[in-house]
């Protein structure tokens, strides 16, 4: 049976039907609908699979190593940057190994879309010395589940598969397999205990492991060899083998990468029978700099390294086009005439309120600085605010407000959303607790995580508990309603609270505008059912 399916959705259905017995993540774009799509599926929901979302990236990469300790096969899901959340587990979990079968989902975000780098997981995937798969389209997304879970069960290791945002939104036909049945329970009876003395004989078992990794990938079907006859050898990685074939046809010699690690032995024969070899592969120069170091300097290389193919961003028939030298397809600029529409809060949005309130009273203080967060409040650095000094990374602006006060920086202002402090940001505050940090935080909470398109949010209703119990004093944890008519009370209180020397938590609390909607609507069409 066929269905039209994402990219997500082809891996979540893949998923459900391996035999899937709990999906972990915090929710990211271009991952988050994975996780979606199984907690609305209705085998998910008749199996009882888990699928609530996880407070950050390491708790959902920990808790699906537990299961796996369990012999449950697991799926924990993320977007690019979440890798480095979660990396200590991660790594870790190439040494312990695995029980049940664990696949670590990492959406990539070429060209930065809706993410502040263009970081390629594959290179986790090296780290970490574990097989990585990476589709060249959805019907292989939905494949490779079931693969990847069988290699993760007769290797006993955790297998990272990478896709990047342009298979992850796009949808195609899908030929859809049989349901399988969910792994019995049976925990580990291995030691799964990182002690020097155990690490040290579980590396050498990861190393020994390395040999069989290698010709899984030779023996692959989704690495594969076509062949015209041309001088020019083409190494086509996931998703730009498509680029690829839509150039040139069969009119090519293609080696498909879909599964790693690299074989050398694969990739220096392929060397010899061509004169030169053009790396296309979407992200940084992973697979280009690994033939380097196989084939010598002496071979000539193509690829983003040299030039060819754009440095950053993600790849387009267009730019395989140009590096395989060929015309560009038509341009469409149908957009020329229009007016530049950048993001914007939503209008009657909360944030807009707290920006409002925040920039007429600062206005007083000319060295104060706001540090930002991750989240749709982000904006607020765009116009008509202005408002945000700096937005580094999950849960940076509380410690980064901490660090400038220690400087002696005054006022250090931080603005986190609800969803991001519960993810990175009470650690931060913690820390300025402890040190007695003249820093005022607002934690603006829209009741939900509102960037993604408004799943649950881990701390809703328990900040001001989280707040007193990492020790903030009572009379400093307020909260206000982020509307017009209480901005007279919104901006006394955020004056006497920065001028407090010490650590002061304000909580502007309004239910996000497009989840009150949602809920509305919800609301409605149970009364009239129940009429």
């Amino acid at each position: 049976m066929k269905q039209l399916l994402l990219g997500d959705e082809a891996i979540a259905l893949g998923a459900i039907n391996a035999g899937l017995s709990g999906v972990y993540a915090y929710p990211g774009t271009p991952s988050t609908e994975i996780t979606e799509f199984i907690q609305t599926n209705k085998v998910a929901r008749e199996r009882g699979i888990h699928s609530r979302w996880c407070t950050n990236e390491k708790t959902a990469m920990e808790a699906a190593l537990g299961m796996s300790y369990a012999g449950k096969r697991a799926l924990v899901c993320m977007k690019h940057v979440g890798m480095n959340v979660c990396a200590d587990a991660f790594v870790n979990s190439a040494i312990t190994g695995v029980n049940g079968g664990l696949i670590v989902l990492a959406a990539d975000d070429p060209s930065m879309h809706s993410s502040q780098n263009e970081q390629d997981s594959r290179f986790y995937g090296k780290f970490a010395l574990i097989p990585v798969f990476e589709p060249s389209n959805q019907q292989e997304a939905y494949d490779m589940v079931a693969s990847a879970f069988e290699m993760s069960e007769s290797l006993k290791v955790p297998v990272l598969l990478r896709i990047v945002t342009r298979l992850a939104h796009s949808r195609a036909a899908v030929e859809v397999g049989e349901l399988s049945a969910e792994n019995a329970l049976n925990p580990s009876t291995d030691q799964w205990v990182l002690l020097p003395g155990i690490a040290r004989k579980k590396y050498v078992d990861l190393l020994e492991k390395q040999e069989a990794f290698q010709k899984a990938s030779e023996t692959s079907a989704y690495n594969k060899k076509e062949s015209a006859g041309q001088k020019l050898g083409i190494v086509a990685c996931g998703i730009g083998y498509n680029y690829v074939k839509e150039n040139v046809g069969d009119n090519a010699d293609i080696l498909k990468v879909s599964q790693y690690p690299l074989s050398p032995k694969v990739i220096k024969a392929f060397a010899a029978e061509h004169e030169c070899i053009l790396v296309v592969e979407d992200g940084q120069p992973v697979v280009e700099e690994a033939i380097a170091g196989m084939v010598g300097a002496d071979y000539a290389i193509k690829g983003r390294l040299t030039g060819d193919l754009p440095r950053t961003g993600e790849l387009t028939p267009d730019s395989v086009a140009k590096a395989l030298g060929k015309p560009a397809g038509p341009a469409f600029d149908n957009a020329k005439n229009l007016a530049g529409r950048p993001p914007q809060l939503c209008q009657g949005c909360g944030h807009r309120d707290v920006y409002t309130a925040l920039n007429e009273v600062l206005a007083e203080y000319p060295d104060y600085r706001v540090f930002g967060d991750i989240g749709c409040y982000t904006l607020g650095a765009l116009p008509p605010f202005k408002a945000l000094s700096s937005c580094v990374d999950m849960g940076a602006s509380i410690t980064m407000a901490k660090g400038a006060a220690d400087a002696g920086l005054f006022p250090a202002v931080a603005i986190i959303g609800d969803s991001t402090f519960t993810h990175s940001g009470m650690t931060g505050l913690l820390d300025a607790v402890n040190d007695k940090s003249n820093i005022t935080v607002i934690i603006s909470d829209n009741l939900t995580t509102g960037m993604t398109g408004g799943q649950d949010s881990a701390g809703t209703n328990k900040f001001e508990a989280i707040c007193l119990g990492l020790g903030v004093e009572p009379e400093h944890v307020r909260v206000v309603v982020p509307l017009p008519k209480n901005m007279p009370e919104i901006t006394r209180i955020l004056k006497e609270e920065i001028e407090y020397n010490g650590v002061s938590v304000i909580i502007p609390r309004r239910e996000c505008i497009q989840t009150a909607a949602r809920h509305a609507r919800e609301r409605q069409k149970a009364k009239e059912a129940n009429k």
